[in-house]
């Protein structure tokens, strides 16, 4: 009976863009050393020699330089704090979401203020406000002298936002847009 021997390369795959230990087929390479320091231009194989001596990972961080630059590094370890430093920056991003307020052409002058307090609420938070005049059945009739509806409610929040796109008719409804002033 024959024998079947199955030859595993660890960490050889590509997990990212990055090019590791046998994957480097450059003929030389500029090499960084394991506490950050300059090694020279050697060939590739004689700085994954140097690699597998410290029992650590050849890393091509910089393959678009003349020659390729290659840092010994423990790319597990690596990997790991790119994740990290990517998190760390997704957590302090600030996602701007656009809140809608709807008004009708028929409103009373207390419920405008009811929604001018909402929609102050909504930019003090640091969030885009639509406002959205919506017009039905026999209100379509007067859609243009309603726009003044809007330009109303943007002056009760003129002390606190700016209008980012002025009030456009689409289909049976007025929309405009407001954020919070810089």
């Amino acid at each position: 009976m024959d024998s079947l021997t199955i030859h595993f390369f660890w960490r050889c795959t590509t997990i990212s863009d990055l090019n590791i230990n046998e994957q480097i087929r450059d003929k030389e390479i500029r090499l960084i050393g394991e506490d950050g320091e300059q090694l020279g231009i050697m060939s590739a194989k004689e700085a994954l020699k140097l690699a597998k001596e410290a029992d650590l990972d050849l890393v091509k961080i910089a393959p678009n330089a003349k020659p390729p630059v290659c840092k010994i590094i423990d790319y597990g370890k690596y990997k790991y704090e790119l994740t990290r430093k990517e998190k760390e920056a997704k957590k302090k991003q600030r996602v701007i979401e656009v809140k809608e307020v709807r008004l009708s052409p028929n409103i009373e002058a207390n419920d405008m203020r009811t929604k001018a307090n909402m929609a102050r609420k909504f930019l003090e938070k640091g969030d885009r406000v639509k406002v959205t005049l919506r017009f039905r059945g026999r209100e379509m009739a007067h859609m243009a002298s309603s726009k003044h509806i809007l330009d109303d409610f943007a002056e009760m929040l003129a002390d606190i936002s700016v209008i980012e796109k002025p009030a456009k008719l689409e289909g049976r409804s007025m929309q405009m847009f407001l954020v919070e002033k810089r």
